[in-house]
């Protein structure tokens, strides 16, 4: 990773954001033959881009059915989306592995402070069971990077993990307890908690195990069952290297290096105004040698500069008016 692109790291202000946005914006332009001709489909010149809402995002289905790249640069890493059985998979090929490790490392100090002081506890069984999966390679890093002996993944062995997290919390152990829903929802099923050290960290996804809940039912089922105060979440996906945190009520929170945009669902080329739902449109920096203007299938509403939260996702698979070049 060259300082050039390490940069995005040192951003301090929304003027720094702009202005490093439409570097990368240029540079993708030129750059990613996939984003290049839809650009040229939309009639968007480099010359008409002149500020962050002048870009045109990239539906997110394109990581499905083209090869996102932008340079040519060896690819070092392929993720890969969960999907269904029968599905076609996202695919985010990275080139430059080291830019999301920085990325995340970046981000957990950012809302959470040094990884080094946190026992991370991973309840990731449908993630650990296939290949790919960018969660995976983030949680097992900061596993090995907290250097503390009782981090690790747990698959079904959840009375060993009611053991070592009550053993954790009663010696005042800072622990991260993250996991996807359904395994958290198995572990409260099966033991009550009341801890007062941990923060537990919800993945989002019933992942076919368990009827979709909302989020609300859902934290409110595992705050009791941790009997912890709040539930954090992460937005992450397969087609970002940067991720959002939340550390309660569903408000998310961007690093400095990404940013959250609102589309109208009708007119997706149009964004809204603060507060109004709308499809997600994601900036991500890191993702330099992909595409960093993503239009997501996600639904949810801007709250100010630097929060966000999500409301659902679209119904249909194709979004309005944005499935140029898909077949």
């Amino acid at each position: 990773m060259n300082d050039k692109v390490k940069d995005i790291f040192g951003i301090k202000s929304i003027q720094d954001f702009e202005k490093k946005a439409l570097e990368i914006f240029f540079f993708q332009a030129k750059n990613n033959p996939v984003y290049k001709e839809y650009l040229s489909h939309l009639k968007t010149t480099i010359t008409s881009v002149q500020s962050l809402s002048d870009i045109p995002f990239l539906p997110i289905q394109f990581f499905k059915s083209h090869r996102v790249v932008a340079g040519d640069e060896k690819i070092e890493q392929t993720f890969l989306s969960s999907g269904t059985t029968g599905s076609v998979q996202s695919k985010h090929y990275v080139s430059d592995v080291s830019l999301y490790e920085e990325s995340y490392r970046q981000a957990f100090n950012h809302f959470y402070g040094e990884i080094e002081e946190t026992v991370v506890l991973a309840l990731l069984p449908s993630y650990l069971e296939r290949e790919g999966s960018s969660l995976v390679y983030m949680v097992n890093d900061l596993i090995s990077k907290s250097k503390q002996p009782e981090s690790g993944f747990y698959l079904n062995n959840l009375d060993e993990l009611k053991e070592v997290l009550l053993k954790l919390d009663a010696l005042g152990k800072k622990v991260l307890l993250i996991g996807v829903s359904f395994a958290l929802l198995d572990l409260v099923e099966k033991h009550q908690f009341s801890l007062k050290n941990t923060f537990v960290m919800e993945t989002g996804g019933m992942k076919g195990k368990r009827k979709e809940m909302i989020r609300e039912e859902l934290h409110a089922v595992l705050k009791t069952g941790f009997g912890v105060s709040e539930i954090h979440s992460e937005y992450g996906m397969t087609e970002l290297l940067s991720q959002a945190y939340s550390k309660g009520h569903g408000v998310f929170q961007c690093p400095p290096w990404m940013k959250i945009l609102i589309r109208d669902t009708e007119d997706p080329l149009s964004l809204l105004p603060n507060g109004k739902t709308g499809g997600i449109n994601v900036i991500d920096l890191a993702n330099k040698n992909s595409c960093s203007f993503i239009a997501t299938q996600d639904l949810g509403k801007v709250l100010n500069e630097t929060s966000f939260t999500i409301l659902g996702r679209f119904d249909n698979s194709d979004i309005r008016g944005c499935n140029l070049l898909i077949s």
